[in-house]
């Protein structure tokens, strides 16, 4: 530590006559004499039960426990708010999802600013508590590592096949294009969730902890260790171990992210195919870091990296046969080997990522079809691909992993919200050819800007995920594929032209060739309807929900609130 950090930071919550009350209150928890002179670690657990992918983090934080106290240090346990995008899904309570983000990133603060905690282990383990944690590790910029819950196991299928969330959720669909009975549904229901991890295909939980392992604030293994395993538990032992010899260093949030660990963070989420809720998060954590950091990064690096991974959603394959394979490092590695990655950044070991991963095998040094060699990618380029156009001044978001076309031109369909448009697709209405358009659900007008898992699992269950595109102001589930354009910005609710669409009017995606999201009408014809457009009223009034629509940004920014 520099002179003027010599002393701990919680030597101004601990120290002196004066701060006798303080200590009189973490006696009463345990402390010791000894106790006063070493580093207070916050653990901030996001247990609950409310979700699998949350429900085990309690027993994860007490071997963290065990290893702040192993390393020198004092542990506090102390929790933060989570919420449950799966079970949120399709109805109004995915409006509180991305809000979630932000009150996790504020508890956190709140708890070890309060303290004056001289590092931070933070164990999360659903889509928006690790951003979360991350950005408010940016925000406090202590000592900091973060620990992912780890991936659930593959259910097993009616016919003996892996399934996961998205297989009930695509089972909806097919229940309703009438090929799948109501007990066909329930069999798969049953068995999509076997226990406690988060989504295990390559959706955003599992797309966010690769690009935290990447960027250098988790532990090597620390996003493919499965949820129910002693690695995962050995890993968090040794995080807690780790961040006492972190805060010694007072190496902080702030010199790990840095411009090179992001790219290095969104390489591996492109090479991994994961999911477009990385933009708005990576954006998000770079404004805490205050890190320079735009869509064209995106657009820069998306141009140059293949998508090399077979996973779910685009592929067949789950982070458990990764794992089997040799685990996230060993992709890093080979991503560093072949001159994609920035080895020289420094990471949570206080060691660079070249060091961390020099003893690790290279992915393509055994048999295995996980990880597809560059000669033969998934895609040559990044699956995710910011577009712009009249439709999408600010920018836009489009996945197109898997897909045979990325080109479409048709007529739009146009709901304004969710709903309408989840009717239209169980009353059959929507068909091949169709421009589906959701408006209203942007960080402003939704409040909270809505994930659509529900509506294109449900597309693609009816057989129309390759035929049909779809246009929202709203967000995307990791588990989404299709050709889907999210992100949509300006939103509907600010004016965008998004919100001047009309049924039937000519839409054009090109996702690959010009980039481009595109209204078929004339700019007089446009003039005219945005002299005679309205803005709504707001959605929500009061509560979390009216407070984060008065203070949010663009998705352009990455919807942040500060």
């Amino acid at each position: 530590m520099s002179a003027e950090n010599s002393k701990p930071k919680s030597s101004l919550t601990t120290v002196g006559p004066e701060r006798a009350p303080n200590r009189a209150m973490l006696r009463a928890v345990g402390f010791l004499d000894d106790d006063f002179a070493r580093p207070m670690i916050g653990i901030a657990s996001l247990f609950s039960d409310i979700t699998p992918c949350n429900s085990h983090l309690d027993r994860l934080a007490r071997k963290g426990v065990e290893g702040i106290r192993t390393g020198g240090g004092v542990p506090q346990i102390f929790g933060a708010p989570t919420a449950s995008d799966g079970i949120m899904m399709g109805h109004k309570g995915m409006r509180y999802s991305l809000v979630s983000r932000e009150v996790i990133a504020d508890s956190i603060e709140v708890v070890a600013g309060g303290m004056n905690h001289d590092g931070l282990l933070a164990i999360g383990g659903c889509d928006k508590n690790m951003p979360g944690c991350v950005m408010a590790m940016a925000r406090l910029n202590i000592p900091s590592i973060f620990v992912y819950g780890g991936s659930i196991l593959p259910g097993t299928g009616p016919h003996g096949n892996d399934i996961d969330i998205v297989s009930i959720f695509e089972a909806v669909g097919q229940n309703q294009a009438g090929k799948l009975s109501t007990s066909g549904v329930h069999k798969i229901e049953c068995e999509a969730c076997p226990g406690a991890g988060s989504c295990g295909g390559m959706y955003t939980a599992n797309t966010m902890s690769s690009a935290i392992e990447a960027m250098g604030l988790s532990l090597t293994y620390g996003a493919s260790n499965p949820a129910v395993s002693a690695a995962k538990e050995r890993e968090t032992f040794l995080a807690g171990k780790t961040l006492v010899e972190l805060v010694k260093k007072n190496i902080r949030p702030r010199d790990i992210i840095t411009r090179k660990s992001l790219e290095n963070a969104y390489t591996f989420v492109l090479a991994l195919g994961g999911s477009t809720n990385a933009v708005l998060h990576l954006m998000a954590i770079a404004r805490e870091a205050e890190v320079e950091w735009t869509l064209a990064d995106f657009d820069r690096l998306n141009k140059k990296v293949p998508h090399l991974a077979d996973l779910k959603p685009g592929g067949k394959y789950v982070m458990n046969d990764l794992h089997r394979v040799g685990g996230t490092p060993a992709v890093l590695k080979a991503l560093l080997n072949l001159g994609f990655l920035h080895g020289d950044c420094i990471t949570v070991t206080g060691k660079t990522l070249a060091e961390n991963l020099a003893e690790i095998e290279d992915i393509y040094a055994k048999p295995q079809d996980v990880i597809r060699p560059v000669s033969n990618p998934m895609h040559k380029t990044g699956h995710l691909v910011i577009l712009h156009g009249n439709l999408a001044p600010e920018g836009a978001v489009a996945k197109v992993a898997g897909l045979k076309t990325t080109t479409i031109t048709g007529p739009a369909k146009v709901y304004d919200g969710e709903e309408a448009c989840a009717k239209a697709i169980a009353e059959r209405k929507i068909v091949a050819g169709d421009i589906v358009v959701i408006r209203g659900e942007g960080p402003i007008g939704g409040p909270g800007m809505r994930e659509m898992l529900a509506v294109t699992a449900a597309l693609v269950g009816q057989g129309l995920g390759e035929s049909i595109g779809l246009i929202t102001d709203g967000r995307f589930s990791g588990g989404t594929h299709g050709l889907v354009v999210g992100h949509v910005s300006p939103e509907a609710y600010r004016g965008g032209n998004i919100a001047l669409v009309m049924e039937g009017d000519s839409i054009t995606i090109d996702a690959e060739g010009k980039q481009t999201i595109t209204l078929n009408v004339s700019e007089t014809e446009l003039a005219k309807r945005r002299a005679a457009w309205v803005a709504p009223e707001p959605r929500e009034r009061k509560g979390v929900l009216a407070k984060y629509a008065k203070t949010v940004q663009s998705a352009s920014e990455g919807a942040v609130t500060n």
